[in-house]
């Protein structure tokens, strides 16, 4: 009933959800009003993720059922709409798209590591972070352990412009305990890496409450 839209999170008890029943308004009544209403509700959506693969920018379109239950029968059209509106181009075989209106700053890469989220839109498509970085991510919190190859709640690293590795972290007699994988098989050597590396695990120990 969830994702049918009839139940939303009204608050939560002890970590358990508690529902509550919730009626969608229709939105509007003319046609055209309801596609302009979608298709500004797919723009807000891919202006998160993008650049996406046309196969990723589907899979999407398709999730807004959850959010939009009632317009679930516009979202084939507005799929079609979108692929016409937004920006293209064809990369090594694979169709990506773009919002149309979007301003791309051309700059250099940062000098700086981030430790994300699993589900960080950099990472929530596995399959575009497999075209983009040449190697395969998966969440493995619920993969039994003698099969995990990643870690238990493994952390994409990224340096500069491209994810590298990732890390695990725990936290053991409280003291951060990190452990790093790469994709090279090796950190980067330069100091700079290590240097923003730490500056990280830093804001991670604060962000916790660790001493540093």
């Amino acid at each position: 009933m969830l994702y049918r839209g009839l139940l939303r999170v009204a608050r939560r008890e002890g970590g358990i959800r508690i529902y509550t029943a919730h009626q969608h308004g229709l939105g509007p009544t003319d046609a055209a009003a309801r596609r302009a209403r979608v298709d500004m509700l797919v723009d807000a959506a891919v202006r998160i993720y993008a650049p996406l693969p046309s196969a990723s920018l589907s899979f999407l379109v398709r999730r807004l059922r959850f959010a939009v239950p009632q317009w679930h029968g516009e979202l084939k059209n507005a799929l079609q709409r979108a692929k016409q509106r937004f920006s293209h181009a064809s990369v090594e075989g694979v169709d990506w798209y773009w919002p149309a209106d979007g301003k791309t700053v051309r700059r250099g890469p940062q000098d700086t590591v981030r430790l994300l989220a699993p589900f960080d839109p950099v990472v929530w498509d596995r399959a575009r972070f497999e075209l983009l970085w040449g190697w395969v991510y998966r969440f493995e919190a619920y993969t039994p352990a003698p099969k995990r190859k990643l870690g238990y709640y493994a952390l994409p690293l990224l340096w500069h412009d491209r994810v590298i590795g990732w890390g695990n972290l725990s936290v053991k007699n409280g003291e951060l305990e990190p452990e790093f994988g790469y994709v090279e098989s090796h950190p980067p050597r330069d100091r700079a890496f290590r240097r923003e590396l730490d500056a990280e695990l830093d804001r991670l120990r604060a962000f916790l409450g660790l001493e540093p």
